[in-house]
């Protein structure tokens, strides 16, 4: 028995509770896991896991020796990292998670070309609008983009992201353009599922101040509420990464634009305070650069928002 790699296997374990889906997540059989898992518990003579019929828990052994494992493992990555990584270029495979759309639209591209100057690098991409469990989902790395982080996430900010609201100039016709914030509770306003949705926040004389919406549309993906905002049906809160190309088109208009949003960060997670490989953070070090070479909204703006043009004048209200 290696006893570093059944020490291992031992942490995913008990980090996953299933010796099933350690398995299927390292691509071997159930038989392998388990055995190396006994193979360790012999060796120290005590019981690490309580095995049920529903779940597996650990032992007060099983628990201390779990962080004790934790801390080895993460000096064995780190001084074989120091050793090996020095002088090379980045290899191995990444797993990652990120939203949809700012997956899609803004980081593809930046993926792409980090795997063309990195040959060596393989990217496993898990698009998800949701908060994923960085250790249960055996991922390297997350990408938020969010005005706050988790109690203990460990993260970089990598960017910022501006958020505006929005709405087509056929409905700012039939429902009228609000002018405070307080007026959109009169609006169709549409609700994201993963943030507060009773209310919207914006940054008036300094602070951060919330007023009460509503609407009869809710989602968990912002280019589906950018669709329906674009055929006329309420107002979208979204990043500007989401809106600029219908903003751009004539499709939206920017609302309340005297009443800023809180800007929202863009952040690389970490999964705890593991050892961060040498191809993470050459990921991380290169969208970090990319992104911050990008236009900001105020940069933007004025051209997304038609300076000069009266609104809603001389554009199309809807894309074909």
């Amino acid at each position: 028995m290696d006893r570093l790699d059944a020490m291992r296997i031992f942490v995913r374990v008990a980090e996953m509770g299933s010796f099933s889906a350690v398995a299927q997540q390292l691509d071997v059989a159930r038989s392998v896991v388990t055995r190396q898992v006994a193979g360790l518990e012999a060796h120290l003579g005590t019981k690490l896991i309580a095995r049920s019929t529903r779940r597996l828990s650990l032992t007060s052994a099983g628990a201390t020796y779990l962080e004790q494992c934790r801390e080895i493992l993460n000096l064995v990555e780190a001084a074989e990292g120091g050793l090996t990584d020095e002088g090379q270029a980045p290899r191995g495979h990444i797993r990652l998670t990120l939203p949809f759309s700012f997956g899609i639209r803004q980081l593809m591209p930046l993926f792409c070309d980090f795997m063309e100057a990195n040959p060596q690098v393989a990217l496993e991409l898990d698009f998800n609008d949701r908060r994923a469990n960085l250790i249960e989902g055996g991922y390297d790395l997350a990408i938020r983009v969010s005005g706050r982080l988790d109690p203990g996430d460990v993260a970089r900010k990598i960017g910022g992201s501006r958020g505006v609201i929005a709405a087509a100039p056929d409905y700012l016709r039939r429902r009228g353009r609000p002018r405070h914030p307080r007026e959109l509770a009169g609006h169709e306003c549409f609700g994201y599922l993963l943030a507060p949705r009773s209310s919207w926040s914006f940054v008036i004389d300094g602070e951060v101040q919330s007023f009460p919406v509503g609407g009869r549309l809710e989602a968990n993906n912002g280019d589906a509420l950018l669709d329906a905002a674009v055929r006329g049906l309420g107002i979208t809160r979204a990043p500007t990464f989401i809106v600029e190309q219908a903003v751009r088109a004539g499709w939206l208009e920017i609302l309340l634009p005297e009443f800023p949003l809180p800007e929202l960060g863009i952040h690389a997670v970490f999964p705890g305070n593991r050892y961060v490989p040498h191809r993470v953070r050459a990921l991380v070090d290169f969208l970090a650069t990319r992104i911050g070479q990008r236009p900001t909204w105020d940069e933007i703006a004025p051209v997304a928002m038609g300076k000069g043009r009266r609104p809603g004048a001389a554009v199309r209200s809807r894309r074909p």
